[in-house]
């Protein structure tokens, strides 16, 4: 039968508070990785939704150009019919119960999405 290995000497035990710093240092380095990394995968994000954030702007404002063309287009054409003042009024009404509409459609997707 085969006898086992004697380890040797046995390292001294270390005090219970050097033990306690080791431990306390070795977690502030993981958070500080971990801080670190989730630095560097914001970055990422950031970047990699940059441009598009960016051409999704410069449509909202062209989009926003074509809508108010739009409704300059409306009232000019029923001011003919009813006067400019009532046209503007009306114009305003039209528009302004679209982004309402709009605007509760998109408050609904948002609560049912959350």
């Amino acid at each position: 039968m085969l006898k086992p290995v004697d380890p040797g000497p046995l390292p001294p035990e270390r005090p219970v508070g050097e033990l306690v710093h080791q431990l306390i240092e070795e977690a502030k380095a993981y958070a500080r990785a971990e801080i670190d990394l989730l630095k560097v995968i914001g970055t990422a994000k950031v970047r990699a939704f940059l441009l598009p954030a960016i051409l999704f702007g410069a449509a909202f404002i062209c989009a926003l150009a074509a809508i108010t063309a739009l409704a300059l287009g409306v009232v000019m054409a029923l001011a003919r019919f009813i006067g400019p003042l009532a046209a503007g009024f009306i114009g305003l009404l039209i528009f302004a119960g679209l982004a309402g509409g709009l605007g509760w459609y998109g408050a609904e997707r948002l609560k049912r999405e959350l």
